[in-house]
């Protein structure tokens, strides 16, 4: 009986993974099919129930294949930086929670684990450009060395302002303030910046300048194939999902369906309207929320907080490829001035005018001392 609570907690951590793990593959697919959809072509329709199994064949496919390693590459680096930063991808996920008190590790420094592990992964990044003796793979580790690092600043200056409003690093601390408002609603601007960050961070379209494939071929990711290819794929889809889940916490509630805010906003848009479609669609919805609330079932409660947190980040996610059909790839060097010339003096600005409005009002956190 001694070993129960390890086998547990091994569960546990299993369950989060394996579940990550086929989010993303299914988030795969999801970008495909929305891409398609925005380009006027079909996407992958074949594989499986409309398409819905093409992600597990093309894992098949890579973990079939031969796989070939350059002669001069220094491998043991080489298969050590895609471990490492798949690796660094999935332990974000520790400390998520999915409903109240439903997460791995409830950490009063959780947003700051989130932060350093998040900064950890350029490690494999670097190390399998470097490793590959490609140039093309070293110029690519190269920029997303300094991309990374350059848009990690704009990222911690934006969520040191949610903590200004929450007092705590705690993430459900962080959740369970919003239920009068959400915070997209007084920090729009810092959502807004956060995101452009995000998108940035996780070198996505239009800044995927570390795999812009008509100058660098796929950059870092070069020379890597087969299975060790896999895990780079699994690791950017899975940061993807992880800062998609992340801008769901800190700006729109997380698991919590509504404020009271957002209640009389998402009403006042329904008389707008004036379109009974509309009108029933949120009835339904509203009215099944309901039912599971009066459930009061610990059971139907962690699923309906799971499927709330879960469709915020699905909207994120819709965000990201949208921006990736929309706009253009942009230069190196109008990527980093964009940084450190646009987006950090207003980020600063932030930083300054935000604790002044606390402070004017007496309405900072008790948690935070100014003295």
């Amino acid at each position: 009986m001694i070993y129960l609570p390890i086998v547990i907690s091994i569960i546990e951590v299993l369950t989060v993974t394996i579940s990550v793990l086929i989010g993303v593959a299914f988030v795969t697919i999801a970008e495909r099919k929305t891409m398609a959809s925005m380009q006027r072509r079909l996407g992958p329709n074949i594989v499986g129930y409309f398409g819905l199994l093409q992600a597990f064949a093309d894992a098949l496919k890579l973990l079939l294949k031969e796989y070939i390693s350059p002669t001069q590459a220094n491998i043991i680096l080489f298969f050590l930086g895609p471990i490492i930063t798949l690796n660094f991808s999935l332990l974000g996920y520790a400390v998520i929670p999915f409903g109240p008190g439903l997460a791995l590790l409830d950490f009063n420094l959780g947003i700051l684990y989130i932060l350093a592990v998040s900064s950890l992964s350029t490690y494999g990044v670097l190390l399998a450009g470097w490793s590959a003796n490609s140039k093309y793979a070293f110029l690519g580790s190269l920029r997303s060395t300094a991309q990374l690092i350059s848009y990690e600043l704009i990222l911690s200056s934006a969520v040191l302002l949610v903590i200004l409003l929450t007092g705590s690093l705690n993430l459900t601390v962080n959740i369970e303030s919003q239920r009068a408002v959400w915070y997209i609603i007084p920090l729009l601007p810092i959502f807004i910046i956060f995101l452009i960050g995000s998108i940035a961070e996780t070198n996505r379209a239009p800044f995927d300048l570390a795999e812009a494939e008509s100058e660098l071929v796929s950059g870092f990711m070069t020379e890597h194939a087969a299975v060790i290819f896999v895990f780079f794929f699994l690791a950017e889809y899975a940061s993807i999902v992880l800062i998609c889940t992340l801008m769901s916490i800190l700006f729109l509630g997380g698991y919590l369906f509504s404020s009271d805010i957002m209640f009389f906003v998402l009403f006042d848009v329904i008389d707008s309207i004036q379109t009974l479609d509309f009108y029933l669609y949120i009835s339904v919805l509203w009215t099944v929320f309901d039912i599971f609330d009066t459930l009061n079932d610990p059971m139907f409660e962690g699923i309906l907080y799971g499927l709330i947190l879960g469709v915020k980040t699905s909207i994120m996610f819709f965000v990201f490829v949208w921006a990736r059909a929309s706009f253009p790839r942009i230069r190196f060097d109008q990527l980093m001035s964009f940084c450190w010339t646009v987006l950090l003096p207003i980020i600063i600005g932030f930083i300054i005018l935000v604790p002044c409005i606390l402070y004017s009002f007496e309405i900072i956190p008790s948690n935070v001392s100014l003295f």
